[in-house]
């Protein structure tokens, strides 16, 4: 009875065993599903699709026909043009149609005019496709004769140029978000970037030079990494190599405050009239609208172009710090003027211009359907006037505490993980080759007793 029961012990264990095998390797089978796949296509928002519709018409009618796209009051796109035909050909696309008198073609010979002009620092331009114009703002170090002297060039240029005076001066807006720091002053951690072999920090290029030291705190104690690359002026963005190469847990996650941060699935280009956030140690979380797209701006210290401009506040603290919309990174804070008691505009670096120049991929989240947080992206027909821009939201929120440090037990019992499969695989597989050396060791006694027994 006793080696029957022995027996039986033993069936029921490798039972058991096969069963763990089996059970361990659909585990792992159901993880390694659920892992989060390369992003190949860029995750869209509303507004992103409703640009993109009117980004699409305003490409097949030509510059000559068409003088630019937003994004109206009520979410859909509107395409400015200069006929008929093609107001009709945008409207029957389901676009709105504004028609105007001047073309892409003029708009942009006016910003060539002003580019070839004498540069004075303290002003800036951009093409305000609403109004149809090309709009010149000069802040308060500019002096009554270098603007008497830009007047003449806007004069000789035609009357859909639009001379401003804006106060405050425009200024890189040194510092930001989550801050970083160096002897030359201090910035902002913009997005978490990659090449796939090391991790880097994307921030303004005005920050600092190629070789400046980065710390996270005011001792110098905790060294984050080193400026490797700076494009700075014409563009205005910078990397960061980490120190130990890897930017760590919760990478695709933005700071905006209180412990809390927004998730970022992907990079894309904004849409006039989109409401986007920014985030920045000095002044926090705000949020505005894009007012226009290939803005330029003279700094005292060069010339920046090709910038998105917007009507978010800032102020100086908050420096290369993230904008974005519905989890998409947009932009990097450049500079600007006003602050956020009297408000200004600030001007961006966009992302995907410095992610192409620098052959870097966006580090990012779970996307938000995988994680349980925001609706799947829309298709390009439901975003035709679907949501209002107003309506827009940052993004899917995350803890930045419990992301930055997540313990190695519970994510090796995350059922999303590939460690709890492969804990049930081992231990059946000890447990299979315990019973079989067992079962051995037992044939072997049994056999050594009956040779004793029969040798005498």
């Amino acid at each position: 009875m006793r080696h029957a029961r022995r027996r039986v012990v033993r069936r029921v264990t490798r039972l058991a065993a096969v069963g763990g095998l089996l059970l361990g390797g659909a585990m792992v089978t159901r993880a390694v599903a659920s892992e989060t796949p390369p992003i190949t296509a860029v995750p869209h928002t509303y507004a992103m699709e409703a640009g993109q519709t009117g980004a699409d018409l305003v490409s097949r009618l030509g510059s000559s026909r068409t003088a630019g796209t937003w994004i109206g009051t009520d979410g859909k796109p509107v395409v400015a043009v200069t006929d008929e035909q093609a107001a009709a050909e945008v409207r029957e696309a389901g676009a709105r149609a504004k028609v105007v008198g001047h073309s892409m073609d003029e708009l942009k010979s006016a910003t060539k005019t002003l580019r070839s002009a004498p540069r004075v620092a303290g002003t800036a331009w951009s093409m305000d496709y609403r109004t149809n114009e090309v709009v010149v703002r000069g802040d308060s170090t500019v002096s009554a004769s270098d603007w008497s002297d830009m007047t003449r060039v806007a004069d000789g240029i035609g009357g859909f140029v639009r001379m401003e005076r804006t106060a405050g001066t425009f200024a890189p807006r040194l510092n930001g978000a989550q801050p970083i720091l160096s002897t030359g002053g201090r910035c902002s951690a913009g997005f978490n970037v990659t090449n796939g072999q090391s991790d880097f920090i994307l921030t303004a290029g005005h920050c600092g030079p190629a070789g400046s030291i980065w710390f996270a705190d005011t001792g110098g104690n905790n060294q984050l990494g080193k400026t490797v690359t700076q494009s700075f002026p014409g563009n205005d963005f910078s990397l960061v190599q980490y120190a130990d190469g890897k930017a760590g847990d919760g990478a695709g996650v933005v700071f905006i405050g209180n412990g809390k941060g927004v998730q970022i699935t992907g990079a894309g280009d904004p849409s006039i009239g989109q409401r986007v956030f920014r985030s920045g140690s000095t002044s926090g979380l705000r949020d505005g609208q894009v007012t226009a797209v290939n803005a330029t701006v003279n700094y005292p210290e060069g010339t920046v172009t090709g910038l998105i401009e917007t009507n978010v506040c800032a102020e100086p603290g908050d420096s290369g710090g993230p904008m974005f919309s519905e989890g998409i990174a947009l932009g990097i804070t450049s500079g600007g003027s006003g602050d956020c008691t009297q408000g200004g505009t600030t001007f961006f670096q966009p992302v995907t211009k410095a992610l192409t120049d620098l052959g870097m991929q966006l580090i990012v989240s779970n996307p938000p359907a995988a994680s349980g947080g925001a609706s799947p992206s829309p298709s390009a027909t439901s975003a035709q006037g679907s949501i209002a821009p107003g309506a827009a939201s940052p993004g899917s929120s995350a803890a930045v505490e419990g992301a930055q440090g997540t313990p190695l037990l519970s994510r090796l019992t995350d059922t999303r993980n590939i460690g709890p499969g492969l804990l049930v695989v081992g231990g059946s597989l000890i447990a299979l080759v315990a019973t079989r050396y067992i079962r051995s060791e037992q044939d072997r006694r049994a056999y050594q007793r009956y040779y004793s027994a029969t040798w005498g």
